[in-house]
């Protein structure tokens, strides 16, 4: 079992399920993260994941009796622990090296760590996607290990991998229909400094099969939301439907996201749409700079804390952008408080701070207070009944606009909430806003499409 302290999950507990007595085997952290991975097959140990180390997670062994950790890994890169093998003699796990996932097993006996040799992309166990505690990944003879693969150019599957002839097989399929895993792009994951100097940051790159470097086409900086997550190596339907419609994307991780440690994801604590934004606004400058973009055709594009960054960048740099998309977006803080979720807001209140202390920072990061400077067309998307970020939200930009004269279009999904889930209703947004973005900063392929 495991106890919560604000959004972190800080203690490992074992019950005596006789006695209803509890051990708490962690020592007490505040800024310390602990996560079951599974028993050993004799009940002595369990594997876990931790930042206790070095901020980054890294995967232990903790003594039951004594509360010992041992450390399997020493990464500079997330590690997530899995189950013991029936035997005893492995514990499963994978590493996420700069949003790609590998999977590994740890033999106790030699003291080895080996890499497995998966298909590239992002490889996870059953149960470790941070459950309380996992299913095994191994089958019961120890034969086989399951895992889950999920790749640019495929939706997650189930393979299986046989210890034995080290191969792995794939099981299920998820693409369907006349959807070509061909047609999917690969990205490329490149790397550029932060304006400040102060952090290396991440993104991925696509580009669309066969485009020409001749600087004529459009891209978009595509804005993850959280802002505590990461866009890793995986398949994004979204992504890859604009990808396909002849748009140069860039996916960066802004300081703030997950995957690279304790001290970048709490960069951005106090800072929202200060840093995190430069770090989007690098991106674009970084992809402008590839010799495939037209600088003048940049698109800004982001749903939810994603959907807010695009706000905040169409407001505070202007000149920068053709359109913007922002889907499922908040852009006042002091009506986001009182209109979202109690739980959210309890994550967002440890980034803001109070708002009476804080207030001139409340002020300035609401993109709704500059949205007299906003200059390219805007498409806003949400949902009626959205509990995060409520359509008011959304209503309070309208009703701005109308005011101010900008071109500004809007769509609510009425019986949606913060993701989009009905099928007419995910045609209807991509087939919208391909459309916008294609009047307000075309490929040269649609611009010649149109014309014929």
């Amino acid at each position: 079992m495991g106890d919560y302290t604000g959004t972190k999950f800080t203690a490992i507990y074992v019950s005596d399920v006789a006695t209803g007595q509890r051990k708490r085997l962690t020592p007490p952290c505040a800024e310390c993260v602990y996560q079951i991975g599974g028993w050993s097959p004799d009940g002595k140990q369990l594997s876990i994941t931790s930042n206790a180390l070095n901020g980054y997670n890294n995967v232990a062994l903790l003594g039951v009796d004594d509360g010992q950790l041992q450390w399997l890994t020493r990464q500079d890169w997330d590690a997530l622990a899995g189950g013991f093998s029936p035997d005893g003699q492995f514990v499963a796990l994978t590493i996420n090296e700069d949003g790609s996932g590998d999977g590994y097993l740890y033999d106790l006996r030699s003291k080895k760590l080996d890499k497995l040799p998966l298909p590239p992309g992002v490889n996870d166990l059953p149960g470790s996607k941070w459950t309380d505690v996992t299913a095994s990944a191994f089958s019961p003879d120890g034969e086989y290990l399951m895992f889950y693969h999920n790749g640019p150019q495929s939706p997650e599957n189930v393979w299986v991998y046989d210890l034995e002839h080290q191969r792995a097989s794939q099981l299920t399929y998820s693409l369907v229909g006349a959807v070509r895993s061909e047609d999917m792009v690969e990205p490329t994951l490149v790397h550029f400094p932060s304006a400040d100097g102060k952090w290396k940051l991440s993104a991925y790159v696509y580009v669309p099969h066969n485009l020409q470097r001749d600087r004529t086409h459009p891209a978009i900086v595509y804005v993850h939301g959280g802002p505590n997550y990461q866009y890793r190596n995986q398949f994004g339907r979204t992504v890859q439907y604009l990808v396909n419609q002849g748009y140069v994307l860039i996916v960066p991780n802004y300081r703030g996201s997950t995957g690279y440690g304790s001290r970048f994801h709490d960069a951005n604590r106090f800072d929202l749409g200060g840093g995190d934004l430069r770090d989007v606004v690098s991106a674009a400058q970084w992809i402008s700079q590839t010799g495939y973009v037209n600088p003048k055709k940049l698109v800004l594009m982001g749903g939810s804390y994603g959907g807010y960054l695009t706000m905040m960048g169409l407001t505070k740099y202007p000149n920068l952008w053709a359109a913007g998309v922002a889907e499922v977006p908040f852009v006042n803080w002091f009506s986001f408080k009182k209109g979202t979720d109690p739980a959210i807001w309890e994550y967002f209140a440890l980034k803001m701070g109070d708002p009476v202390r804080n207030r001139n920072l409340w002020s300035d990061r609401s993109p709704i207070n500059f949205l007299s400077r906003m200059k390219a067309p805007l498409l806003l998307i949400s949902g009626g009944k959205d509990p995060r970020a409520p359509v008011g939200e959304l209503r309070q930009v309208v009703a701005a606009g109308r005011k101010l004269r900008l071109p500004i279009e809007w769509k609510v999904y009425e019986n949606e909430g913060h993701q989009t889930t009905r099928v007419e209703n995910v045609v209807d947004t991509y087939t919208r806003i391909a459309a916008f973005i294609k009047r307000y900063s075309p490929s040269p392929s649609s611009q010649s499409a149109s014309a014929r």
